[in-house]
């Protein structure tokens, strides 16, 4: 039960541990009112309000990171697709997580290193990125401003926290889906949270944890030599004319594959042959480079997974003062922080996450049992979590089965550092 989570969570704020005998009553309350003989009973969703939604976001369709390796078959990814639809237009400004001045971008200065045919830089956000990420912006005002009257039409900082990973494409894509929720808002600039990229934890960080990295290294190159993967690319290769020995491997070509198809553009006329295999080894790549053990995907996504909790702990604790908790939460991530994510709450369907898909979490309440649940959603469709008895999960339930990747710093820094103290008795 929640009350459960609580104890298990030395770290969690004193107002949680204060307000454990609220909790515990209002837990029986609940489950002497909701559960039947043969379980949990039918809620009627007429008695919960929501309180609180939180949305991971991945960046709107962008050019590739890294060209395929015959230029004669590169396509142009020409600046005119850098354009910017006038409704997507939407003032921000960039702080530290603290407030303070945008942190500088070392993954955008290497990206801006590579130069792609047509001018534009690998990794740039394009127009059709950012209609994509306008029309997430809707659905989400068309759910929660005009269906229910859950957030204000314009925005409102009290109602709403923005974070986003401290690059551009996805900072652009943050403007975009903000234009498309609050189309009325036009005055004042907007803030968008970011952290420095030695301690981001928005995406899996291999700078600032030892033991990651050390787990990763050279688990990209050893996976293409997979039986299965190891055939299969040799025969996409061959097909496309690539070299066997360049360095492409299927999150290259899914990559390029993605990019092109996004914006109606086609390197390789053969490559849609290849299509659906290509995808497939290319996830495949992922499972076998990210390990299926449980301590790989908590230094992949445990801290990321603390923070979404920490949000839904405060929001379901009487005791945080007003102000303490937002409405919504925005986070734009990537691919790599989704995929790890949808694995953690076991409703991963083996795809590639495609530009602007989002997971949603919204945090309900009975109105008469005071039970607090969560509704995820991943794409727009509504899912079951691992652990849930429905679509409608019990929070304590749902708390459970995060609780199972979730790190919060102390363990983070402490499961991370392991490598680092082997390498430091390794060179006494």
């Amino acid at each position: 039960m929640i009350t459960n989570v609580f104890r298990r969570r030395l770290w969690a704020p004193v107002g949680v541990l204060t307000s454990l005998a609220y909790l515990v009553h209002q837990r029986r309350v609940a489950l002497a009112e909701m559960q039947g003989a043969h379980g949990q009973h039918p809620v009627d969703r007429s008695l919960l309000e929501l309180k609180m939604v939180q949305v991971v976001f991945r960046h709107g369709a962008r050019s590739p990171l890294k060209p395929l390796p015959q230029e004669e078959q590169q396509v142009e990814w020409n600046l005119r697709l850098l354009e910017v639809p006038p409704q997507t237009q939407f003032d921000y400004t960039v702080t530290d997580l603290t407030g303070g001045p945008k942190p500088y971008s070392p993954l955008d200065s290497q990206y801006q290193k590579t130069v792609l045919k047509g001018g534009m830089f690998a990794g740039q956000l394009t127009k059709v990125g950012m209609w994509q990420m306008f029309a997430l912006g809707e659905r989400l005002k068309k759910s929660y401003v005009e269906d229910i009257p859950f957030l204000s039409p314009t925005f409102n900082p009290q109602e709403v926290f923005v974070r986003s990973t401290n690059i551009y494409r996805n900072l652009e894509s943050t403007r975009c889906l903000l234009a498309g929720l609050f189309p009325h808002q036009k005055e004042g600039p907007i803030v968008i949270h970011t952290d420095e990229a030695s301690s981001e934890v928005l995406y899996p960080n291999f700078q600032n944890c030892c033991s990651l990295r050390e787990r990763f290294r050279g688990r990209r190159r050893a996976a293409s030599l997979q039986p299965g993967i190891s055939e299969d690319l040799k025969k996409v290769k061959e097909g496309l004319g690539i070299d066997s020995s360049d360095g492409v491997d299927f999150i290259v070509l899914l990559d390029n594959m993605a990019a092109e198809q996004a914006h109606g553009l086609l390197s390789f006329p053969k490559l849609e042959r290849f299509t659906q295999l290509i995808e497939r080894r290319a996830v495949d790549t992922v499972l076998y480079v990210q390990s299926d053990d449980r301590e790989s995907l908590q230094m992949v996504v445990g801290p990321f997974l603390h923070l979404l909790e920490s949000n839904l702990l405060r929001a379901v604790d009487p005791a945080t003062p007003a102000g303490k908790t937002r409405k919504l939460y925005l986070y734009a991530a990537h691919d790599t922080t989704l995929m790890p994510l949808l694995m953690a709450l076991g409703i991963f369907d083996h795809k590639w996450p495609p530009f602007a898909v989002d997971v949603t979490l919204e945090l309900y309440q009975h109105q008469e049992s005071k039970e607090w649940f969560v509704q995820l959603y991943y794409h727009g469709e509504e899912q079951v979590p691992r652990g849930c008895p429905d679509r409608l999960c019990p929070l304590d339930q749902f708390l459970s089965t995060m609780s199972v990747y979730t790190l919060n710093p102390d363990k983070y820094h402490t499961l991370c550092s392991r490598a680092q103290v082997t390498e430091l008795r390794n060179a006494e």
